[in-house]
Protein backbone atom coordinates (compact mmCIF):
# COMPACT_ATOMS: atom_id res chain seq x y z
CA UNK A 1 0.00 0.00 0.00
CA UNK A 2 2.76 2.63 0.27
CA UNK A 3 3.86 2.67 -3.44
CA UNK A 4 -0.10 4.30 -3.58
CA UNK A 5 0.40 6.59 -0.39
CA UNK A 6 3.02 9.16 -2.01
CA UNK A 7 0.67 9.78 -4.79
CA UNK A 8 -2.66 10.48 -2.85
CA UNK A 9 0.09 12.64 -0.61
CA UNK A 10 0.84 14.28 -3.49
CA UNK A 11 -2.34 14.75 -5.25
CA UNK A 12 -4.14 16.47 -2.07
CA UNK A 13 -1.32 18.73 -1.50
CA UNK A 14 -1.79 19.77 -5.04
CA UNK A 15 -5.21 20.58 -4.65
CA UNK A 16 -4.96 22.11 -1.59
CA UNK A 17 -2.04 24.60 -2.98
CA UNK A 18 -5.03 25.48 -6.00
CA UNK A 19 -7.56 25.82 -3.92
CA UNK A 20 -5.30 28.61 -1.58
CA UNK A 21 -4.18 30.08 -4.93
CA UNK A 22 -8.02 30.66 -6.07
CA UNK A 23 -9.48 31.13 -2.68
CA UNK A 24 -7.35 35.01 -3.13
CA UNK A 25 -10.34 35.44 -5.86
CA UNK A 26 -13.60 36.71 -4.21
CA UNK A 27 -16.87 37.24 -6.71
CA UNK A 28 -19.34 40.20 -6.50
CA UNK A 29 -18.66 43.67 -6.40
CA UNK A 30 -15.98 45.39 -3.83
CA UNK A 31 -18.10 47.74 -1.47
CA UNK A 32 -17.79 51.55 -2.27
CA UNK A 33 -19.35 54.05 0.35
CA UNK A 34 -22.82 55.46 -1.11
CA UNK A 35 -22.06 59.29 -2.74
CA UNK A 36 -24.20 61.76 -0.70
CA UNK A 37 -24.53 65.23 -1.38
CA UNK A 38 -23.55 67.19 1.12
CA UNK A 39 -23.89 71.13 0.84
CA UNK A 40 -21.02 72.80 1.57
CA UNK A 41 -22.89 75.18 5.20
CA UNK A 42 -26.08 75.03 6.75
CA UNK A 43 -28.02 77.49 5.67
CA UNK A 44 -29.52 78.48 9.49
CA UNK A 45 -25.97 78.60 10.22
CA UNK A 46 -25.04 82.28 9.21
CA UNK A 47 -26.95 83.93 11.83
CA UNK A 48 -26.46 81.38 14.72
CA UNK A 49 -23.84 82.26 17.68
CA UNK A 50 -21.32 79.45 17.47
CA UNK A 51 -19.16 78.75 20.61
CA UNK A 52 -15.72 78.71 20.60
CA UNK A 53 -14.89 74.94 19.99
CA UNK A 54 -12.04 74.99 22.72
CA UNK A 55 -14.46 76.30 25.07
CA UNK A 56 -17.81 74.14 24.33
CA UNK A 57 -17.26 71.65 22.37
CA UNK A 58 -19.31 68.44 21.89
CA UNK A 59 -17.63 65.44 23.35
CA UNK A 60 -18.58 61.99 25.03
CA UNK A 61 -20.43 63.65 28.13
CA UNK A 62 -22.37 66.52 26.16
CA UNK A 63 -24.96 67.00 28.68
CA UNK A 64 -22.40 68.47 30.99
CA UNK A 65 -22.68 71.58 28.76
CA UNK A 66 -25.75 72.44 30.72
CA UNK A 67 -24.09 73.17 33.93
CA UNK A 68 -26.75 71.57 35.76
CA UNK A 69 -25.32 68.09 38.54
CA UNK A 70 -28.41 66.63 38.82
CA UNK A 71 -29.24 66.39 35.10
CA UNK A 72 -25.37 64.76 34.98
CA UNK A 73 -26.59 62.06 37.55
CA UNK A 74 -29.83 61.52 35.91
CA UNK A 75 -27.91 60.66 32.38
CA UNK A 76 -25.50 58.11 34.52
CA UNK A 77 -28.00 56.17 36.02
CA UNK A 78 -29.37 56.08 32.22
CA UNK A 79 -26.17 54.57 30.77
CA UNK A 80 -26.10 52.43 33.35
CA UNK A 81 -29.79 51.30 34.01
CA UNK A 82 -31.70 51.69 30.56
CA UNK A 83 -33.08 48.40 29.62
CA UNK A 84 -33.53 49.85 26.13
CA UNK A 85 -29.55 49.95 26.55
CA UNK A 86 -29.67 46.54 27.80
CA UNK A 87 -31.81 45.17 24.88
CA UNK A 88 -29.54 46.94 22.26
CA UNK A 89 -25.67 45.75 23.94
CA UNK A 90 -27.01 42.15 24.14
CA UNK A 91 -28.32 42.80 20.30
CA UNK A 92 -24.88 43.75 19.39
CA UNK A 93 -22.61 40.93 21.06
CA UNK A 94 -25.06 38.83 19.32
CA UNK A 95 -24.06 40.10 16.26
CA UNK A 96 -20.01 39.90 17.14
CA UNK A 97 -21.04 36.15 17.75
CA UNK A 98 -22.34 36.03 14.45
CA UNK A 99 -18.87 37.34 12.83
CA UNK A 100 -17.10 34.75 14.57
CA UNK A 101 -19.34 31.76 13.50
CA UNK A 102 -18.72 32.90 9.83
CA UNK A 103 -15.27 33.24 10.04
CA UNK A 104 -15.20 29.62 11.84
CA UNK A 105 -15.77 28.59 8.35
CA UNK A 106 -12.19 29.06 7.02
CA UNK A 107 -10.33 26.43 9.37
CA UNK A 108 -10.86 22.74 8.78
CA UNK A 109 -13.55 20.64 11.23
CA UNK A 110 -12.24 18.10 12.83
CA UNK A 111 -13.82 14.91 14.33
CA UNK A 112 -13.27 11.78 16.07
CA UNK A 113 -15.58 8.71 16.51
CA UNK A 114 -15.06 5.40 18.28
CA UNK A 115 -17.16 2.20 17.95
CA UNK A 116 -17.48 -0.98 18.98
CA UNK A 117 -20.37 -3.58 17.25
CA UNK A 118 -21.33 -7.41 17.72
CA UNK A 119 -23.17 -8.24 14.81
CA UNK A 120 -24.55 -12.04 13.86
CA UNK A 121 -27.15 -13.60 11.11
CA UNK A 122 -28.72 -17.05 10.35
CA UNK A 123 -26.51 -19.94 8.29
CA UNK A 124 -28.07 -20.80 4.98
CA UNK A 125 -27.80 -24.32 3.41
CA UNK A 126 -29.81 -27.61 4.20
CA UNK A 127 -27.62 -28.74 7.52
CA UNK A 128 -28.18 -25.03 9.05
CA UNK A 129 -30.36 -26.31 11.19
CA UNK A 130 -28.16 -29.14 12.74
CA UNK A 131 -25.41 -26.46 13.78
CA UNK A 132 -27.56 -23.92 15.66
CA UNK A 133 -27.07 -20.62 15.61
CA UNK A 134 -25.77 -18.15 13.15
CA UNK A 135 -22.81 -16.79 12.71
CA UNK A 136 -21.38 -13.64 15.13
CA UNK A 137 -18.65 -11.10 14.50
CA UNK A 138 -16.93 -7.87 16.22
CA UNK A 139 -15.95 -5.19 15.05
CA UNK A 140 -14.03 -1.86 16.63
CA UNK A 141 -13.24 1.66 15.40
CA UNK A 142 -11.55 4.20 16.49
CA UNK A 143 -10.15 7.13 14.44
CA UNK A 144 -10.08 11.22 13.46
CA UNK A 145 -11.13 12.69 10.46
CA UNK A 146 -10.80 15.81 9.13
CA UNK A 147 -12.44 18.21 6.18
CA UNK A 148 -11.83 21.46 4.84
CA UNK A 149 -13.96 24.05 2.70
CA UNK A 150 -11.58 26.28 0.46
CA UNK A 151 -13.06 29.80 0.01
CA UNK A 152 -12.34 29.51 -3.71
CA UNK A 153 -15.13 31.99 -4.59
CA UNK A 154 -15.21 34.47 -1.83
CA UNK A 155 -18.67 33.41 0.24
CA UNK A 156 -17.10 32.42 3.47
CA UNK A 157 -14.95 36.06 3.16
CA UNK A 158 -17.94 37.88 1.82
CA UNK A 159 -20.01 36.18 4.66
CA UNK A 160 -17.40 37.63 7.04
CA UNK A 161 -17.51 41.05 5.45
CA UNK A 162 -20.99 40.82 5.52
CA UNK A 163 -21.37 39.86 9.32
CA UNK A 164 -18.74 41.88 10.32
CA UNK A 165 -20.77 45.35 8.89
CA UNK A 166 -23.59 44.07 10.14
CA UNK A 167 -22.06 43.92 13.99
CA UNK A 168 -20.58 47.62 13.37
CA UNK A 169 -24.49 48.75 12.72
CA UNK A 170 -25.74 47.18 15.96
CA UNK A 171 -22.75 48.89 17.80
CA UNK A 172 -23.87 52.40 16.06
CA UNK A 173 -27.91 51.48 16.81
CA UNK A 174 -26.78 50.99 20.30
CA UNK A 175 -24.82 54.26 20.39
CA UNK A 176 -27.82 55.92 18.72
CA UNK A 177 -30.21 54.19 21.30
CA UNK A 178 -28.18 55.81 24.04
CA UNK A 179 -28.39 59.09 22.61
CA UNK A 180 -31.86 59.10 22.14
CA UNK A 181 -32.09 58.13 25.60
CA UNK A 182 -30.14 60.99 26.85
CA UNK A 183 -31.47 63.17 24.62
CA UNK A 184 -35.26 62.60 26.09
CA UNK A 185 -33.94 62.81 29.26
CA UNK A 186 -32.43 66.10 29.21
CA UNK A 187 -35.87 67.11 27.86
CA UNK A 188 -37.99 65.66 29.80
CA UNK A 189 -35.98 67.47 32.84
CA UNK A 190 -35.39 70.68 31.80
CA UNK A 191 -39.09 70.98 30.91
CA UNK A 192 -39.83 69.50 34.39
CA UNK A 193 -37.51 71.98 35.74
CA UNK A 194 -39.37 74.88 33.69
CA UNK A 195 -43.07 73.62 35.29
CA UNK A 196 -41.45 74.28 38.35
CA UNK A 197 -40.79 77.81 37.51
CA UNK A 198 -44.32 78.05 36.24
CA UNK A 199 -45.49 76.63 39.43
CA UNK A 200 -43.62 78.95 41.26
CA UNK A 201 -45.39 81.72 38.71
CA UNK A 202 -49.23 80.16 39.99
CA UNK A 203 -47.93 80.20 43.38
CA UNK A 204 -47.46 83.91 43.08
CA UNK A 205 -50.34 84.81 40.98
CA UNK A 206 -52.51 83.15 43.32
CA UNK A 207 -50.97 84.89 46.19
CA UNK A 208 -51.39 88.17 44.31
CA UNK A 209 -55.18 87.49 43.08
CA UNK A 210 -55.88 86.47 47.14
CA UNK A 211 -54.60 89.69 48.06
CA UNK A 212 -57.14 91.39 44.78
CA UNK A 213 -60.13 89.39 46.23
CA UNK A 214 -59.23 90.59 49.83
CA UNK A 215 -58.74 93.77 48.37
CA UNK A 216 -62.61 93.98 46.84
CA UNK A 217 -64.02 92.37 49.92
CA UNK A 218 -62.73 95.01 51.80
CA UNK A 219 -63.84 98.00 49.75
CA UNK A 220 -67.35 96.21 49.30
CA UNK A 221 -68.07 96.32 52.89
CA UNK A 222 -67.93 99.85 52.99
CA UNK A 223 -69.76 100.10 50.09
CA UNK A 224 -66.98 101.59 47.26
CA UNK A 225 -67.47 98.98 44.98
CA UNK A 226 -70.12 96.36 43.66
CA UNK A 227 -70.87 92.69 44.63
CA UNK A 228 -69.84 91.68 41.01
CA UNK A 229 -66.62 92.79 41.63
CA UNK A 230 -66.11 89.79 44.29
CA UNK A 231 -67.55 87.89 42.37
CA UNK A 232 -65.47 88.47 39.58
CA UNK A 233 -61.96 88.58 41.62
CA UNK A 234 -63.04 85.09 43.45
CA UNK A 235 -64.05 83.85 40.04
CA UNK A 236 -60.58 84.90 39.08
CA UNK A 237 -58.30 83.34 41.94
CA UNK A 238 -60.25 80.08 41.31
CA UNK A 239 -59.17 80.04 38.09
CA UNK A 240 -55.81 80.45 38.97
CA UNK A 241 -55.83 77.58 42.16
CA UNK A 242 -57.25 75.45 39.02
CA UNK A 243 -54.10 76.07 36.53
CA UNK A 244 -51.69 75.89 39.35
CA UNK A 245 -53.16 72.09 40.25
CA UNK A 246 -53.20 71.36 36.82
CA UNK A 247 -49.57 71.90 36.09
CA UNK A 248 -48.86 69.13 38.28
CA UNK A 249 -50.22 66.46 35.78
CA UNK A 250 -47.80 67.32 33.57
CA UNK A 251 -44.67 67.55 35.51
CA UNK A 252 -46.00 63.87 37.53
CA UNK A 253 -45.83 62.24 34.19
CA UNK A 254 -42.25 63.75 33.55
CA UNK A 255 -41.51 62.83 37.26
CA UNK A 256 -42.41 58.96 35.63
CA UNK A 257 -40.98 58.82 32.26
CA UNK A 258 -37.56 60.08 33.61
CA UNK A 259 -37.90 56.79 36.31
CA UNK A 260 -38.60 54.68 33.64
CA UNK A 261 -35.74 56.34 31.36
CA UNK A 262 -33.32 55.37 34.23
CA UNK A 263 -34.60 52.11 34.65
CA UNK A 264 -36.38 52.75 38.21
CA UNK A 265 -40.05 52.09 39.29
CA UNK A 266 -42.00 55.39 39.03
CA UNK A 267 -43.50 54.60 42.52
CA UNK A 268 -40.09 54.78 43.91
CA UNK A 269 -38.78 57.37 42.37
CA UNK A 270 -38.96 61.88 42.78
CA UNK A 271 -37.40 64.72 41.65
CA UNK A 272 -37.98 67.48 44.77
CA UNK A 273 -38.64 70.76 42.95
CA UNK A 274 -36.05 73.33 42.36
CA UNK A 275 -35.20 76.45 40.64
CA UNK A 276 -33.92 76.34 37.37
CA UNK A 277 -29.63 75.61 37.60
CA UNK A 278 -29.25 74.87 33.58
CA UNK A 279 -27.86 77.24 31.18
CA UNK A 280 -28.95 77.51 27.54
CA UNK A 281 -25.65 76.85 25.90
CA UNK A 282 -23.71 77.72 22.74
CA UNK A 283 -23.24 75.09 20.48
CA UNK A 284 -20.91 74.28 17.62
CA UNK A 285 -22.00 73.05 14.82
CA UNK A 286 -19.47 72.94 12.25
CA UNK A 287 -19.94 72.04 8.06
CA UNK A 288 -22.45 69.47 7.04
CA UNK A 289 -20.15 67.50 5.44
CA UNK A 290 -19.21 66.00 9.13
CA UNK A 291 -22.61 65.06 10.15
CA UNK A 292 -21.70 62.17 7.87
CA UNK A 293 -19.27 60.67 10.49
CA UNK A 294 -20.88 61.80 13.82
CA UNK A 295 -24.59 60.40 13.33
CA UNK A 296 -24.72 57.05 14.89
CA UNK A 297 -27.91 56.45 12.73
CA UNK A 298 -25.85 57.74 9.50
CA UNK A 299 -22.93 55.50 10.71
CA UNK A 300 -25.39 52.47 11.03
CA UNK A 301 -27.36 52.71 7.42
CA UNK A 302 -23.95 53.18 5.46
CA UNK A 303 -22.68 49.82 7.72
CA UNK A 304 -26.16 48.40 6.44
CA UNK A 305 -25.27 48.95 2.71
CA UNK A 306 -21.92 47.65 3.34
CA UNK A 307 -23.36 44.16 4.63
CA UNK A 308 -26.36 44.25 1.90
CA UNK A 309 -23.01 44.57 -0.65
CA UNK A 310 -21.24 41.67 0.78
CA UNK A 311 -24.58 39.82 0.51
CA UNK A 312 -24.14 40.08 -3.25
CA UNK A 313 -21.20 38.51 -3.37
CA UNK A 314 -22.70 35.22 -1.75
CA UNK A 315 -25.24 35.08 -3.72
CA UNK A 316 -22.93 34.88 -6.69
CA UNK A 317 -20.38 32.67 -4.89
CA UNK A 318 -23.45 30.13 -5.50
CA UNK A 319 -22.82 29.95 -9.34
CA UNK A 320 -19.45 28.23 -8.40
CA UNK A 321 -18.77 24.93 -7.56
CA UNK A 322 -17.74 23.61 -4.06
CA UNK A 323 -14.37 21.87 -3.50
CA UNK A 324 -13.87 19.99 0.04
CA UNK A 325 -10.62 18.37 0.87
CA UNK A 326 -10.93 15.61 3.47
CA UNK A 327 -8.60 12.97 5.51
CA UNK A 328 -9.61 10.67 8.22
CA UNK A 329 -7.24 8.19 9.75
CA UNK A 330 -7.47 5.43 12.71
CA UNK A 331 -7.53 1.68 13.64
CA UNK A 332 -9.99 -0.75 12.72
CA UNK A 333 -10.53 -4.88 13.68
CA UNK A 334 -12.42 -8.02 14.38
CA UNK A 335 -10.55 -7.98 17.46
CA UNK A 336 -10.50 -6.06 20.75
CA UNK A 337 -7.08 -7.59 21.66
CA UNK A 338 -5.48 -6.62 18.93
CA UNK A 339 -7.24 -3.46 17.89
CA UNK A 340 -5.21 -0.84 18.63
CA UNK A 341 -2.06 -2.31 16.48
CA UNK A 342 0.05 -1.16 12.93
CA UNK A 343 -1.43 -3.55 11.05
CA UNK A 344 -4.94 -2.42 11.94
CA UNK A 345 -4.43 0.83 10.70
CA UNK A 346 -6.58 2.31 8.29
CA UNK A 347 -6.45 5.74 5.99
CA UNK A 348 -8.21 7.53 3.27
CA UNK A 349 -7.44 11.35 1.84
CA UNK A 350 -9.51 13.25 -1.53
CA UNK A 351 -10.48 15.63 -2.95
CA UNK A 352 -14.60 16.19 -3.88
CA UNK A 353 -16.11 19.05 -6.34
CA UNK A 354 -19.79 19.49 -6.08
CA UNK A 355 -21.84 22.08 -8.05
CA UNK A 356 -25.29 22.09 -9.03
CA UNK A 357 -26.57 21.97 -12.15
CA UNK A 358 -30.20 22.98 -12.03
CA UNK A 359 -32.10 24.31 -9.70
CA UNK A 360 -35.15 26.18 -11.25
CA UNK A 361 -33.87 29.80 -10.84
CA UNK A 362 -33.18 29.91 -7.13
CA UNK A 363 -29.96 31.08 -7.47
CA UNK A 364 -30.97 33.62 -10.08
CA UNK A 365 -33.73 34.74 -7.40
CA UNK A 366 -31.27 34.85 -4.67
CA UNK A 367 -28.80 36.94 -6.34
CA UNK A 368 -31.67 39.43 -7.61
CA UNK A 369 -32.78 39.23 -4.15
CA UNK A 370 -29.42 40.48 -2.67
CA UNK A 371 -28.98 43.03 -5.37
CA UNK A 372 -32.25 44.85 -4.58
CA UNK A 373 -31.28 44.61 -0.81
CA UNK A 374 -28.40 46.60 -2.00
CA UNK A 375 -30.46 49.09 -3.65
CA UNK A 376 -33.49 49.20 -0.97
CA UNK A 377 -30.03 49.71 1.63
CA UNK A 378 -28.40 52.37 -0.47
CA UNK A 379 -32.00 54.81 -0.36
CA UNK A 380 -32.65 54.31 3.27
CA UNK A 381 -28.70 55.34 3.87
CA UNK A 382 -29.35 58.80 1.44
CA UNK A 383 -32.79 59.46 2.76
CA UNK A 384 -30.92 58.75 6.89
CA UNK A 385 -28.35 61.37 5.61
CA UNK A 386 -31.30 63.65 4.14
CA UNK A 387 -33.21 63.61 7.66
CA UNK A 388 -30.07 64.21 9.40
CA UNK A 389 -29.30 67.52 7.65
CA UNK A 390 -33.14 68.35 7.99
CA UNK A 391 -32.90 68.10 11.64
CA UNK A 392 -30.06 70.18 11.72
CA UNK A 393 -31.74 72.98 9.93
CA UNK A 394 -35.05 72.56 12.11
CA UNK A 395 -33.53 72.99 15.05
CA UNK A 396 -30.67 75.92 14.04
CA UNK A 397 -34.16 77.56 12.73
CA UNK A 398 -35.96 77.17 15.78
CA UNK A 399 -33.01 78.48 17.96
CA UNK A 400 -32.53 81.67 15.82
CA UNK A 401 -36.30 82.34 15.59
CA UNK A 402 -37.27 81.75 19.35
CA UNK A 403 -34.15 83.61 20.57
CA UNK A 404 -35.57 86.71 18.79
CA UNK A 405 -39.29 86.00 20.68
CA UNK A 406 -38.08 85.67 23.80
CA UNK A 407 -36.34 88.84 23.67
CA UNK A 408 -39.57 90.46 22.12
CA UNK A 409 -41.65 88.27 24.96
CA UNK A 410 -38.82 89.45 27.58
CA UNK A 411 -40.79 93.40 26.85
CA UNK A 412 -43.47 92.39 26.65
CA UNK A 413 -43.08 90.68 30.53
CA UNK A 414 -42.35 93.63 31.61
CA UNK A 415 -45.20 96.17 30.08
CA UNK A 416 -47.59 93.95 31.64
CA UNK A 417 -45.97 93.95 34.82
CA UNK A 418 -45.95 97.18 34.72
CA UNK A 419 -49.63 97.43 33.45
CA UNK A 420 -50.83 95.72 36.59
CA UNK A 421 -49.18 97.81 39.32
CA UNK A 422 -50.72 101.15 37.15
CA UNK A 423 -54.47 99.69 37.30
CA UNK A 424 -54.13 97.84 41.14
CA UNK A 425 -52.69 101.83 41.63
CA UNK A 426 -56.16 103.24 39.93
CA UNK A 427 -58.45 100.79 41.53
CA UNK A 428 -57.66 101.47 44.93
CA UNK A 429 -58.00 105.21 43.86
CA UNK A 430 -61.60 104.26 42.61
CA UNK A 431 -60.66 105.53 39.28
CA UNK A 432 -61.53 102.25 36.95
CA UNK A 433 -63.74 99.28 38.20
CA UNK A 434 -62.15 95.11 38.68
CA UNK A 435 -62.76 94.51 35.24
CA UNK A 436 -59.69 96.10 34.21
CA UNK A 437 -57.90 95.09 36.97
CA UNK A 438 -58.68 91.37 36.07
CA UNK A 439 -58.12 92.02 32.52
CA UNK A 440 -54.37 93.53 32.53
CA UNK A 441 -53.48 90.94 35.40
CA UNK A 442 -54.72 87.72 33.30
CA UNK A 443 -52.42 89.57 30.07
CA UNK A 444 -49.68 89.81 32.77
CA UNK A 445 -50.61 86.03 33.59
CA UNK A 446 -50.26 85.04 29.53
CA UNK A 447 -47.40 86.67 29.12
CA UNK A 448 -45.32 85.23 31.68
CA UNK A 449 -46.33 81.64 30.96
CA UNK A 450 -45.24 82.56 27.02
CA UNK A 451 -42.25 83.67 28.52
CA UNK A 452 -41.72 80.09 30.34
CA UNK A 453 -43.13 78.44 27.23
CA UNK A 454 -40.41 79.77 25.15
CA UNK A 455 -37.86 79.10 27.40
CA UNK A 456 -38.79 75.48 27.14
CA UNK A 457 -38.69 75.55 23.34
CA UNK A 458 -35.24 76.66 23.27
CA UNK A 459 -33.94 74.01 25.97
CA UNK A 460 -35.96 71.59 23.91
CA UNK A 461 -34.36 72.71 20.75
CA UNK A 462 -30.52 72.76 22.27
CA UNK A 463 -31.06 69.16 23.19
CA UNK A 464 -32.44 68.42 19.83
CA UNK A 465 -29.57 70.01 18.24
CA UNK A 466 -26.98 68.33 19.90
CA UNK A 467 -28.69 65.12 19.01
CA UNK A 468 -28.85 66.22 15.55
CA UNK A 469 -25.19 66.88 15.56
CA UNK A 470 -24.43 63.20 16.95
CA UNK A 471 -23.94 64.37 20.23
CA UNK A 472 -20.24 64.41 20.43
CA UNK A 473 -19.98 60.80 18.77
CA UNK A 474 -17.72 59.72 15.95
CA UNK A 475 -17.72 57.10 13.50
CA UNK A 476 -13.81 56.03 14.38
CA UNK A 477 -15.57 54.98 17.76
CA UNK A 478 -16.95 51.91 16.34
CA UNK A 479 -15.56 48.99 17.07
CA UNK A 480 -12.85 47.96 14.19
CA UNK A 481 -12.84 44.32 12.27
CA UNK A 482 -10.10 43.38 14.60
CA UNK A 483 -12.18 43.82 17.88
CA UNK A 484 -15.52 41.96 16.24
CA UNK A 485 -12.87 39.09 15.32
CA UNK A 486 -12.33 38.51 19.25
CA UNK A 487 -13.88 36.36 20.94
CA UNK A 488 -15.28 38.22 23.77
CA UNK A 489 -15.84 41.38 21.54
CA UNK A 490 -17.19 44.60 23.12
CA UNK A 491 -18.04 48.26 21.74
CA UNK A 492 -14.57 50.30 21.64
CA UNK A 493 -15.72 53.29 22.74
CA UNK A 494 -18.71 53.75 25.72
CA UNK A 495 -19.41 51.19 28.66
CA UNK A 496 -21.98 48.83 27.84
CA UNK A 497 -25.20 49.11 29.67
CA UNK A 498 -24.81 46.98 32.98
CA UNK A 499 -27.63 43.92 33.19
Amino acid sequence: MKHLQAPMHKTLLAAAAAALLLSACAVGPDYVRPATEAPTAFKENKDWKTATPKDQELRGNWWEIYQDPQLNGLIEQVNISNQNLVQAEAQFRQAAALVQSARAAYLPTVSASVSATRSGGGRTGSNSSNNGGGSVSNSFSLGPSVSWEPDLWGRISRTVEANQATAQASAADLQATRLSAQATLAQNYLQLRVLDAQQTLFDDTVAAYQRSYQLTQNQYAVGVVSKADVIQAQTQLKGAQAQALDNGVLRAQLEHAIAMLTGQPASTFSIAPAAMVAMLPAIPVGVPSTLLERRPDISAAERRAAAANAQIGVAKAAYFPNLTLSASGGFQSNSFANWLTVPNRIWSLGPALAATLFDGGARRAQSDQAIAGFDASVAAYKQTVLTGFQEVEDNLAALRILEQEAAVQDETVKSARLAVELILNQYKSGLVNYTSVATVQATALSAERSALDIQNRRLSASVLLIKALGGGWDQAELPANKVLNDRDATLASGKPAAK
